[in-house]
């Protein structure tokens, strides 16, 4: 989905940037989960980045693993992607692109029903998450994802990059410190992917919140540490980024009636969850 700004909407956004940023942190004593569904949860918070990500809102959804079957889908028309939550079939609760890309080729091991379409890649802040033929989600290393292969108990998996909350817990040095090989200052619209330590999942969107009610969806946002505060101030034990910026796209399934935060260009890649149980 294309959107055009006109120039004197970035105009006012730039008075806005302008205007000297509070110190980040997560507004917690607001969150608060609303039930959207079986299994399903939505809450929407907003918080304060330094710069362009002065005024964020995020906009989480945490989902129960046990009620779901995941699927990855994909798509390309010709040599451009062309998946977009738009595409999530009816009875999906929840939909979102995943992993990070290569032109239209997604990044790193891709499964889909059982068969590697994608081989690994390589780097020491991605992470592979993987749902078995039991419905049991694994967040794998690259090392782990070597002895995986020659199993034939992963069904779905994807591989994305950076890691925000590492096995441990912690917030990575790479994202919060310069000069580790990641650039900790650029800012963007974020979305990540989570795990709480009962197992359920988190999913994350940020969308610009400067104009309030008629804040366009323009790709400015948090850092990557500042996302990760966010991932740990909703509760997560693990994290990791997916693909941001104007792929960042969203879609639940709240009460029977679906709901879209749209990003400005389809992907190759996305994962949607459907109900164990058809609906009533």
């Amino acid at each position: 989905m294309k959107t055009r700004v006109s120039i004197g909407l970035l105009a006012l956004v730039a008075v806005g940037l302008s205007a000297a940023a509070p110190a980040w942190s997560p507004d917690a004593g607001r969150l608060e989960w609303q039930h959207r569904g079986v299994g399903l949860d939505r809450a929407i918070v907003d918080v304060a980045g330094g710069g362009e990500g002065w005024r964020t809102r995020v906009v989480a959804v945490r989902i129960d693993p046990a009620q779901f079957h995941f699927r990855l889908r994909g798509r390309l028309r010709g040599v451009e992607p062309a998946w977009s939550v738009d595409r999530a079939p009816e009875a999906a609760a929840l939909a979102f692109n995943v992993g990070q890309f290569n032109g239209i080729t997604p990044w790193g091991w891709v499964v889909m029903e059982g068969e590697e379409i994608r081989p690994p890649g390589r780097g020491p802040l991605s992470v592979a998450i993987a749902w078995d033929k039991n419905g049991s989600v694994q967040w794998l290393s690259p090392e782990e994802i070597d002895r995986q292969r020659n199993s034939s108990a992963i069904v779905q998996a994807f591989q994305s990059y950076p890691m925000l909350i590492d096995a441990r817990g912690d917030i990575p040095r790479q994202i919060r410190e310069p000069g580790l090989g990641v650039d900790v200052e650029h800012r963007d619209a974020r979305l990540a992917f989570g795990a709480l330590g009962d197992g359920k999942l988190v999913v994350a969107i940020t969308r610009f919140n400067g104009l309030g009610p008629i804040s366009p969806a323009l790709p400015l946002g948090l850092n990557l540490s500042e996302m990760a505060g966010v991932m740990r101030g909703l509760g997560c034990v693990r994290a990791v980024s997916l693909d941001g910026g104007v792929s960042a796209q969203l879609m639940t399934k709240e009460n029977g009636l679906r709901r879209f935060w749209h990003g400005w260009r389809s992907v190759p890649l996305g994962l949607v969850a459907e109900p164990m149980q058809p609906a009533n």
